[in-house]
Protein backbone atom coordinates (compact mmCIF):
# COMPACT_ATOMS: atom_id res chain seq x y z
CA UNK A 1 0.00 0.00 0.00
CA UNK A 2 1.29 3.46 -0.88
CA UNK A 3 0.96 5.70 2.13
CA UNK A 4 0.13 9.39 1.66
CA UNK A 5 2.97 10.40 4.00
CA UNK A 6 6.72 9.80 4.20
CA UNK A 7 8.79 8.38 7.04
CA UNK A 8 10.12 11.91 7.63
CA UNK A 9 6.56 13.17 8.15
CA UNK A 10 5.87 10.24 10.49
CA UNK A 11 9.00 11.11 12.50
CA UNK A 12 7.93 14.76 12.73
CA UNK A 13 4.51 13.71 14.02
CA UNK A 14 6.12 11.34 16.53
CA UNK A 15 8.45 14.07 17.80
CA UNK A 16 5.61 16.60 18.01
CA UNK A 17 3.81 14.47 20.61
CA UNK A 18 6.74 12.53 22.14
CA UNK A 19 9.72 14.08 23.90
CA UNK A 20 10.86 11.29 26.23
CA UNK A 21 13.98 9.52 24.87
CA UNK A 22 12.59 6.20 26.14
CA UNK A 23 9.38 6.59 24.11
CA UNK A 24 11.31 7.59 20.99
CA UNK A 25 13.61 4.59 21.39
CA UNK A 26 10.60 2.29 21.84
CA UNK A 27 8.98 3.68 18.68
CA UNK A 28 12.16 3.12 16.64
CA UNK A 29 12.58 -0.37 18.08
CA UNK A 30 9.04 -1.43 17.21
CA UNK A 31 9.45 0.12 13.73
CA UNK A 32 12.56 -2.03 13.10
CA UNK A 33 10.97 -5.16 14.56
CA UNK A 34 7.87 -4.73 12.37
CA UNK A 35 10.02 -4.27 9.24
CA UNK A 36 11.91 -7.45 10.13
CA UNK A 37 8.67 -9.39 10.64
CA UNK A 38 7.21 -8.17 7.34
CA UNK A 39 10.21 -9.62 5.50
CA UNK A 40 10.35 -12.75 7.67
CA UNK A 41 6.66 -13.59 7.15
CA UNK A 42 6.52 -12.92 3.41
CA UNK A 43 5.01 -9.42 3.40
CA UNK A 44 8.07 -7.60 2.05
CA UNK A 45 5.91 -5.52 -0.31
CA UNK A 46 4.15 -4.11 2.77
CA UNK A 47 7.30 -3.61 4.85
CA UNK A 48 6.99 0.20 4.91
CA UNK A 49 3.37 -0.01 6.07
CA UNK A 50 4.30 -2.50 8.82
CA UNK A 51 7.30 -0.43 9.91
CA UNK A 52 5.48 2.91 10.01
CA UNK A 53 2.62 1.41 12.02
CA UNK A 54 5.31 0.26 14.46
CA UNK A 55 6.87 3.73 14.51
CA UNK A 56 3.59 5.51 15.26
CA UNK A 57 1.76 2.88 17.34
CA UNK A 58 2.18 4.89 20.58
CA UNK A 59 1.94 8.36 19.02
CA UNK A 60 -0.67 9.47 21.57
CA UNK A 61 0.68 7.65 24.64
CA UNK A 62 3.05 10.23 26.12
CA UNK A 63 0.75 13.26 26.05
CA UNK A 64 -2.60 11.47 26.36
CA UNK A 65 -1.98 8.33 28.45
CA UNK A 66 -5.60 8.24 29.63
CA UNK A 67 -6.80 8.35 26.00
CA UNK A 68 -4.25 5.94 24.54
CA UNK A 69 -5.51 4.62 21.17
CA UNK A 70 -8.54 6.93 21.49
CA UNK A 71 -6.61 10.08 20.56
CA UNK A 72 -4.43 8.39 17.91
CA UNK A 73 -6.92 8.74 15.00
CA UNK A 74 -7.04 12.52 15.51
CA UNK A 75 -3.22 12.79 15.60
CA UNK A 76 -2.73 10.45 12.63
CA UNK A 77 -5.19 12.55 10.62
CA UNK A 78 -2.56 15.31 10.68
CA UNK A 79 -0.51 13.30 8.15
CA UNK A 80 -3.51 11.92 6.27
CA UNK A 81 -3.11 8.34 7.55
CA UNK A 82 -5.61 6.04 5.80
CA UNK A 83 -8.24 4.05 7.67
CA UNK A 84 -6.29 0.76 7.49
CA UNK A 85 -3.30 2.43 9.10
CA UNK A 86 -5.38 3.97 11.91
CA UNK A 87 -7.09 0.60 12.53
CA UNK A 88 -3.72 -1.15 12.76
CA UNK A 89 -2.31 1.41 15.19
CA UNK A 90 -5.39 1.35 17.42
CA UNK A 91 -5.67 -2.46 17.41
CA UNK A 92 -2.47 -2.87 19.44
CA UNK A 93 -4.40 -1.66 22.49
CA UNK A 94 -7.12 -4.29 22.07
CA UNK A 95 -8.69 -5.42 25.33
CA UNK A 96 -6.79 -2.81 27.34
CA UNK A 97 -7.76 0.62 26.03
CA UNK A 98 -9.76 -0.12 22.89
CA UNK A 99 -12.12 -2.69 21.40
CA UNK A 100 -10.48 -2.43 17.95
CA UNK A 101 -9.49 -6.04 17.35
CA UNK A 102 -6.29 -7.09 15.55
CA UNK A 103 -7.49 -8.82 12.38
CA UNK A 104 -4.65 -8.86 9.88
CA UNK A 105 -1.38 -10.71 10.41
CA UNK A 106 0.42 -7.37 10.77
CA UNK A 107 -1.91 -6.20 13.54
CA UNK A 108 -1.45 -9.47 15.43
CA UNK A 109 2.34 -9.14 15.16
CA UNK A 110 2.20 -5.55 16.42
CA UNK A 111 -0.02 -6.59 19.33
CA UNK A 112 2.34 -9.43 20.27
CA UNK A 113 5.67 -7.70 19.68
CA UNK A 114 4.94 -4.30 21.29
CA UNK A 115 5.00 -5.46 24.92
CA UNK A 116 7.65 -8.07 24.22
CA UNK A 117 10.15 -5.54 22.85
CA UNK A 118 9.85 -3.71 26.18
CA UNK A 119 10.59 -6.89 28.13
CA UNK A 120 13.52 -7.83 25.88
CA UNK A 121 14.92 -4.29 26.09
CA UNK A 122 14.73 -4.34 29.90
CA UNK A 123 16.36 -7.78 30.02
CA UNK A 124 19.13 -6.63 27.66
CA UNK A 125 19.95 -3.65 29.93
CA UNK A 126 20.53 -6.10 32.81
CA UNK A 127 23.09 -8.13 30.85
CA UNK A 128 26.85 -7.49 31.17
CA UNK A 129 26.87 -6.72 27.43
CA UNK A 130 23.86 -4.34 27.77
CA UNK A 131 22.82 -5.87 24.46
CA UNK A 132 20.40 -8.29 22.80
CA UNK A 133 23.33 -9.67 20.77
CA UNK A 134 24.06 -12.52 23.22
CA UNK A 135 20.56 -13.05 24.63
CA UNK A 136 19.14 -16.57 24.60
CA UNK A 137 15.46 -17.54 24.71
CA UNK A 138 16.10 -19.46 27.96
CA UNK A 139 17.29 -16.33 29.82
CA UNK A 140 14.33 -14.32 28.48
CA UNK A 141 11.95 -17.03 29.71
CA UNK A 142 13.36 -16.63 33.23
CA UNK A 143 12.70 -12.88 33.11
CA UNK A 144 9.22 -13.52 31.67
CA UNK A 145 8.36 -15.80 34.62
CA UNK A 146 9.63 -13.26 37.16
CA UNK A 147 6.53 -11.05 37.52
CA UNK A 148 8.50 -8.38 39.42
CA UNK A 149 10.92 -7.89 36.54
CA UNK A 150 9.75 -5.17 34.09
CA UNK A 151 6.35 -5.39 35.76
CA UNK A 152 4.90 -2.86 33.30
CA UNK A 153 5.27 -5.34 30.42
CA UNK A 154 2.07 -7.35 30.38
CA UNK A 155 2.75 -11.09 30.25
CA UNK A 156 -0.93 -11.67 29.46
CA UNK A 157 -0.77 -9.48 26.36
CA UNK A 158 2.39 -11.26 25.17
CA UNK A 159 0.72 -14.67 25.68
CA UNK A 160 -2.47 -13.48 23.99
CA UNK A 161 -0.42 -12.17 21.06
CA UNK A 162 1.34 -15.51 20.59
CA UNK A 163 -2.06 -17.27 20.68
CA UNK A 164 -3.50 -14.87 18.08
CA UNK A 165 -0.61 -15.72 15.79
CA UNK A 166 -0.93 -19.43 16.51
CA UNK A 167 2.68 -19.54 17.74
CA UNK A 168 4.36 -21.07 20.76
CA UNK A 169 5.72 -18.43 23.16
CA UNK A 170 9.26 -19.66 22.42
CA UNK A 171 8.73 -18.96 18.71
CA UNK A 172 7.58 -15.41 19.43
CA UNK A 173 10.54 -14.90 21.79
CA UNK A 174 13.06 -16.29 19.31
CA UNK A 175 11.82 -14.26 16.34
CA UNK A 176 11.55 -11.01 18.31
CA UNK A 177 15.02 -11.40 19.83
CA UNK A 178 16.35 -12.01 16.29
CA UNK A 179 14.55 -8.90 15.02
CA UNK A 180 15.95 -6.73 17.81
CA UNK A 181 19.44 -8.20 17.44
CA UNK A 182 19.48 -7.38 13.73
CA UNK A 183 18.42 -3.76 14.25
CA UNK A 184 19.98 -2.94 17.63
CA UNK A 185 22.85 -0.77 16.34
CA UNK A 186 20.86 1.10 13.70
CA UNK A 187 18.06 1.79 16.20
CA UNK A 188 20.57 3.18 18.72
CA UNK A 189 22.04 5.46 16.03
CA UNK A 190 18.61 6.69 14.95
CA UNK A 191 17.61 7.31 18.56
CA UNK A 192 20.79 9.34 19.14
CA UNK A 193 19.94 11.49 16.11
CA UNK A 194 16.40 12.14 17.40
CA UNK A 195 17.52 13.04 20.92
Amino acid sequence: MNLPFTREQAIELLKKYNKEPFHLLHALTVEAVMRYYAKELGYEQEADFWALCGLLHDVDFEQFPQQHCQKAPQLLAEIGAPEEFVHAVCSHGYGLVTDVKPEHQMEKVLFAADELTGLIGAAARMRPSKSVSDMEVSSLKKKFKDKKFAAGCSRDVIKQGAEMLGWELDTLFEKTIAAMRKSEQSVAQKAARLA
